[in-house]
């Protein structure tokens, strides 16, 4: 019984969305983009967050001290996370600056130099499709808003021809309606999750450089 229900009730809203006409179709495309994107970067930032980047910090501030840049290297390369990628940019870059002929440029410089370098490549990986949703949580409600004036002048012309009475009016204009309500709800499956991840991406930029200062800060006193 209830599942005939669901059945029943599916099949309603379904109906309702193909009345919307032929503006529907970019906002159901624009759903399936803007889902997709959201998996995406909903399972990277979970990846993410298996990482205990204060752990991998100490440790490889140890091999630091310990002179062992090689395990370190190998430490990084076998996290994932933005957090190591730039930590594996600094070990490579004191490794070698430290080898390199002499320089007028201290070695923990050229280390932030790098590792700042590499955390703008680092945040635009974290950020990846971010702008797919923007670009969907803006369009959306226009595209809604343009079926639904679409849908109303449709309905007048109707009227002034004579071809229907006020109910077929309010009517057409009931279903005209059904694109904004959707070009809403797509906005909002955009919008928020836009929101969310933006401000994961201000946390990740936050223990990026708080890495940075960490091991920087090493390379000046182990030299």
């Amino acid at each position: 019984m209830l599942s005939q229900l669901y059945v029943k009730g599916l099949f309603m809203i379904l109906d309702k969305l193909l009345q919307g006409g032929f503006m529907m179709l970019p906002l159901a495309a624009f759903s399936v983009v803007a889902i997709a994107v959201v998996l995406d970067r909903w399972r990277a930032f979970r990846r993410y967050d298996k990482v205990d980047n204060r752990s991998l910090t100490a440790r490889v501030i140890e091999h630091a001290w310990n002179d062992d840049l090689g395990s370190a290297a190998v430490l990084c390369s076998h996290t994932p996370g933005p957090v190591a990628a730039v930590l594996l940019a600094g070990v490579q870059a004191y490794d070698k600056a430290r080898n390199r002929q002499e320089s007028p440029i201290p070695v923990h410089v050229t280390v932030k130099e790098a590792m700042d370098d590499y955390s703008v490549r680092a945040i635009s990986a974290v950020e990846r499709r971010f702008g797919v949703l923007s670009t969907v949580g803006n369009a959306a409600p226009l595209l809604g808003m343009t079926g639904t004036v679409l849908g109303m002048i449709a309905s007048f012309e109707s009227l002034a021809a004579g071809g229907v009475n006020n109910e077929g009016v309010a009517a057409g204009i009931s279903e005209a309606l059904v694109t904004t309500a959707t070009g809403l709800i797509v906005a909002l499956m955009a919008v928020i999750p836009f929101n969310y991840f933006n401000s994961r991406s201000d946390g990740i930029d936050l223990a990026i450089e708080e890495v940075k200062a960490q091991f920087v800060d090493t390379v000046a006193q182990v030299g």
